[in-house]
């Protein structure tokens, strides 16, 4: 008696099969979002209102990816990038699409996720504040740019990675960098590949500061005289401040030179509170790449917490302080907390050279048990700015804290839910929701939230 076997599905041939979809949305990944037979299909590079030709390259069960072929009718708001390098370079993802749509596509991004992963109901259209927005063009006032020494040739390539690659594509040009910076990388890529140690060469970090223009070189071995003096000479002819970081994470200060050894080496800062307080950091450090719309956070942050003399704030993971200290400025007592401990160090001397006595810096992991901690009790206020994995583990100590306002400044929509929802749990209630704007260009969204005790 024959026996009837059901065929397996050809993996092979779903996933060559080309078809056509009509993409609705974009996902807050800024990937399109189309309908195939019941399945959700994510689509890089495809937007709202188009409809598109696709080749699948993943099939799960609930949902399946497509690489963009063709664009068959485009959407209104797709534009041609602005970057040669934005094909193959993984540091923008959103070039193809107009300035306004993004915002447009990250605030109904924002809402929706708080909504939805946090269980709340709705947020109320009052609720949500006029993002903070400035100009989508030469924002950046940091970089690192990756290197890489071509043996064949004998030659050292700059540049950013590919997305989701290790590979190095090399730039003359970034249009989302601060443009004196942007115009630095085509003569500093020539004069680095004079150097007879340029195998020895790491990453290079780029900063535009208050206090001038920065390059920090990671070098893996001492480099010789006449490439000290090579660099030297590149320094002082584009007046930039020149930093040697060796694989211990040592500074040396190249150009300009140091008088003596007493000296030390001069660090970028930026300055905040209407230039009143003044904010160093060192490479490492982790400050946010853009200037403009930090300052416009950090003011929006204080005035929803509106502080009043006498309050004690917390500010957890505070960097090197970049809200503390003008928090510290309004006459509070702040306590502020960070979990690296070079950035602790680093957030004391800032207070010390802005004569900040009210403002006390404690190193803690954040993520660990608490409770032995001297700063843990009783605040007024609780200010919030974690890394993308959130601070779910922080609030689990919201009882002992029992802050009358909490201010979450987050990247990372989906963890501000999760978190929202532990908040949302313990009596309060969202007051706030305001979309911060600190990378145009990629699908990275920055988002501040204020919410209140219910009485």
């Amino acid at each position: 008696m024959a026996q009837f076997f059901k065929e397996k599905p050809n993996k092979s041939k779903q996933l060559s099969a080309k078809l056509t979809l009509d993409i609705t949305q974009l996902d807050h990944l800024g990937a399109g979002i189309a309908q195939h037979q019941g399945k959700v299909v994510f689509v890089a590079g495809a937007l709202p209102g188009e409809r598109v030709t696709v080749q699948f390259v993943e099939q799960k069960k609930s949902y399946a990816k497509a690489k963009l072929i063709n664009i068959v009718s485009p959407a209104p708001s797709r534009i041609k990038a602005h970057c040669p390098h934005y094909v193959q370079c993984g540091g923008c993802d959103l070039q193809h699409m107009d300035t306004q749509a993004q915002r447009e596509h990250k605030q109904i991004a924002l809402v929706d996720l708080i909504t939805k992963l946090s269980s709340t109901e709705w947020i109320a259209e009052h609720l949500v504040v006029t993002p903070i927005v400035d100009d989508a063009w030469h924002y950046r006032r940091r970089a690192r740019l990756a290197t890489v020494f071509d043996k064949k040739n004998q030659r050292l390539q700059l540049g950013f990675r590919a997305a989701n690659s290790n590979k190095i594509v090399e730039i003359n040009q970034c249009p989302v960098l601060a443009a004196p910076l942007s115009d630095l990388i085509t003569p500093l890529a020539v004069n680095l590949n004079q150097l007879k140690a340029k195998a020895s060469l790491g990453h290079v970090e780029l900063t535009q500061a208050d206090n001038g223009h920065f390059a920090v070189l990671r070098i893996t071995k001492t480099l010789p005289n006449s490439d000290l003096r090579w660099l030297s000479g590149f320094a002082e002819k584009h007046q930039l401040n020149v930093l040697l970081q060796d694989d211990a994470g040592q500074l040396t200060q190249l150009y300009p030179a140091l008088l003596s050894d007493e000296d030390k080496v001069t660090l970028p800062f930026y300055l905040l509170a209407d230039n009143s307080v003044r904010c160093s950091f060192t490479p490492g450090n982790f400050v946010q790449v853009n200037g403009v719309i930090n300052q416009a956070m950090v003011e929006q942050a204080i005035d929803w917490l509106d502080p009043q003399a006498g309050e004690k704030i917390l500010d957890l993971f505070c960097g090197v302080g970049n809200f503390s200290l003008p928090l510290a400025k309004k006459a509070a007592q702040v306590i502020a907390v960070e979990g690296v401990v070079e950035m602790v160090e680093q957030a004391k001397q800032n207070a010390l050279d802005n004569q900040l006595t009210n403002v006390s810096f404690y190193h803690a992991d954040l993520s660990a048990d608490l409770s032995e901690q001297p700063w843990l009790g009783n605040i007024d206020k609780l200010l919030l700015d974690p890394a993308r994995a959130g601070a779910y583990e922080s609030l689990q100590w919201l009882q002992k804290m029992q802050p009358k306002k909490v201010v979450y400044v987050s990247c990372n929509p989906a963890s501000l839910a999760r978190d929202s929802s532990v908040l949302l749990a313990n009596g309060y209630r969202i007051a706030k929701v305001g979309l911060v704007d600190m990378f145009p260009q990629t699908h990275h969204i920055e988002a501040m939230v204020l919410f209140e005790l219910s009485k």
